[in-house]
């Protein structure tokens, strides 16, 4: 069973329908359901499938390729010594097949890439002066694998043969909570929404995660049984994550062990001072790939120029895994069932929400009656003066209808009450956000809560509300 994918399976049906060869990339975040989207579209009815080996050698891919043919149907193929020979005899198995549609999927096929292996020329070779030469224009390839990077670099970017031979790209992004609650309800599990958003929180939109909770078991005791136990399903996912992603993962978690000890962001010039890295083509290109896999995301701050962009963790899994795995030094089974109502789990609580936040702006957008008109999402902060304190806005949704939404977002487990104190905080940010940057657009105070705000004599200061109910909306 499928779990929303709506429209990418409808652009996977759509390669079926042209009458040229079609080549298309799914890619997306370890563990996000591309290869299950990619056999549940198509019920498993390949002509062609083959998925490549981790960490295997050439001789052991091009073997795995041999079996892959003679399980397709090809009597008594012959191991192939080369990528070009192994591409020739798919080749040659494809023409002997009755006319229609043939449809191949290579999965990971990263892997198949190994060091002096050519395994992309011929790849290209295969598909520019074969596939896409026949007359009956009949052939569909679909390419997937979880080293975004490498998908993007070599395939998606290709500068080579392959540069714009792309018939479609499709992006498999996390879950958002409703699809998540959707999940939640084919697993049995009795979670409240409540429940929910900090599973979202601990574990992002990954299904994978998703599929290891248990009905039956509280959150608490769900958390410390995939992270805390002995034997704990995903407590070396971690390592396991970037190291699949990236071929050399060290620049890039450098760079995301800098970024988790500063929750509002990093410049690139404070990233580089963090990690004592050069200013080079390998520092650049472990930012992109990390941006281009939604572990980090890059912005401007509000009035900023593009040299003051600013780098933030996105991840919702590695926020929580520097929070509280890797804190967990005196190995607590029920480390998670005992952070609870201590300070540490208060100020992750808030920091993950307001990811939880920014992952679901459209459905933010959606609450506020706005997702028709152009906006940018952006932060913004400046440091104390003589005239005032400083003050630092987390998101700030600039609208093209001429309205900013400064947008204030509290994890409660209750009705968010606006004290005199916080009142006093909030609209002094206001005013200090006006004065500082002269804009001339109203400034509407937008209160991002669990269960909203409670109307008390500060709530008529609100403009605005959003709840953790509006998440749920598509």
């Amino acid at each position: 069973m499928i779990i929303g994918r709506e429209k990418e399976q409808q652009d996977l049906l759509r390669l079926l329908e042209q009458d040229e060869p079609q080549f298309c990339v799914v890619y997306g975040r370890r563990r996000v359901g591309k290869t299950f989207l990619v056999r549940e579209t198509f019920a498993n009815n390949f002509t062609f499938q083959h998925t490549g080996l981790a960490n295997a050698s050439k001789s052991d891919q091009l073997r795995e390729f041999r079996e892959s043919l003679r399980a397709a149907g090809m009597k008594h193929p012959k191991t192939p010594k080369t990528w070009f020979e192994a591409f020739g005899l798919l080749q040659e198995h494809l023409a002997s097949l009755p006319v229609g549609k043939k449809v191949i999927f290579i999965d990971e096929l990263s892997w198949l890439d190994t060091p002096k292996s050519n395994f992309v020329s011929a790849l290209e070779h295969f598909w520019n002066g074969w596939a896409t030469a026949r007359n009956e224009k009949d052939i569909v390839l679909i390419v997937c694998g979880s080293a975004t990077s490498w998908l993007i670099n070599k395939i998606v970017r290709n500068r080579g043969g392959l540069h714009n031979r792309l018939t479609m790209k499709i992006y498999v992004q996390p879950f958002t909570l409703q699809e998540c609650q959707q999940y939640a309800e084919h697993l049995r599990l009795e979670f409240s929404k409540r429940d929910l958003l900090e599973t979202y929180m601990i574990m992002g939109g990954v299904p994978y995660y998703w599929s290891f909770l248990r009905k039956g078991m509280s959150l608490a005791q769900n958390i410390d049984r995939l992270f805390f136990n002995i034997d704990a399903p995903l407590s070396d996912e971690y390592d396991a994550l970037y190291a699949s992603l990236f071929r050399n993962p060290a620049p890039h978690i450098a760079i995301i062990t800098a970024l988790a000890k500063k929750n509002s962001g990093m410049l690139r010039k404070e990233i580089l001072a963090a990690t004592h890295a050069d200013d080079n083509t390998t520092f650049s290109q472990a930012l992109q790939e990390l941006e281009q896999c939604n572990f980090i995301r890059r912005y401007m701050a509000f009035g900023k120029k593009e040299r003051d962009m600013v780098y933030q963790l996105m991840d919702n899994y590695t926020l929580f895994y520097f929070r509280f795995i890797a804190e967990n030094h005196h190995h607590d089974e029920n480390y998670w069932s005992h952070s609870f109502d201590t300070p540490q789990h208060a100020v992750w609580a808030g920091l993950a929400f307001e990811r939880v936040c920014l992952w679901h702006l459209p459905q933010m957008k959606r609450a506020l009656g706005i997702d028709g008109v152009i906006t940018s999402a952006q932060s913004w902060r400046t440091k104390a003066t003589d005239e005032h304190p400083g003050a630092q806005i987390d998101l700030l949704i600039d609208r093209n209808d001429n309205i900013i939404n400064l947008c204030e977002m509290k994890f409660s487990d209750a009705e968010y009450a606006i004290t005199q104190q916080e009142n006093s905080k909030l609209q002094s940010r206001k005013e200090i956000f006006k004065m500082e940057t002269g804009t001339r657009k109203p400034v509407h105070l937008t209160m991002v809560t669990t269960y909203g705000v409670q109307h008390n004599a500060y709530w008529n200061n609100v403009q605005s509300e959003i709840t953790m109910e509006d998440f749920f909306r598509q």
